[in-house]
């Protein structure tokens, strides 16, 4: 056994005679830390009348645009079938274009409007990054949550945003 196998550290099972505790397990101030950036979003996006979801999905247009819905949902690590409903109501207000690609026509091709656009280039959620308290680590604090997922991804089911 390798170093870090023996020294087991919260998210594994507990040693006989001893109970794990909630504050101990990653996963959970992951999660936690998850809800609450839900609950700090909220009133921006409410404002806006998006969902978190919709809001991820137009910031990862703005990254890329004219993406095909296959490609979207990669990035957002979500399937068509719940990624569809999401940009069906993003192009009704206006936010976002869709259309079949005319070398597939199975394929369905995203892009933001010039007012999807505004809204990105607007950074909502930008006093957040401040709200974090972070300051200089934030960046290494999300790229190691970053490399996190991409590793439990790879050991569960493959590549990440694979399928």
């Amino acid at each position: 056994m390798t170093t870090s196998q023996t020294a087991k550290k919260p998210d594994a099972a507990p040693r006989a005679g001893k109970q794990p505790k909630l504050s101990n397990f990653l996963c959970f101030a992951i999660y936690s830390a998850n809800l609450a950036f839900g609950r700090a979003y909220k009133p921006i996006l409410d404002e806006l009348g998006l969902t978190y979801t919709q809001y991820i999905a137009l910031v990862a247009l703005s990254e890329k645009d004219d993406q095909t819905v296959g490609e979207l949902g990669e990035k957002l690590f979500l399937e068509s079938n719940t990624l569809t409903p999401i940009l069906k109501k993003l192009e009704q207000i206006g936010l976002i274009s869709r259309r079949r690609d005319p070398a597939d026509e199975r394929q369905v091709r995203v892009s933001l409007t010039p007012a999807g656009r505004s809204l990105v280039d607007a950074d909502p959620g930008a006093s957040l990054t401040d709200a974090t308290g972070l300051g200089d680590d934030f960046d290494e604090v999300q790229q190691s949550v970053a490399r996190l997922r991409d590793n439990l991804l790879r050991a569960t089911q493959g590549e990440p945003g694979k399928p």
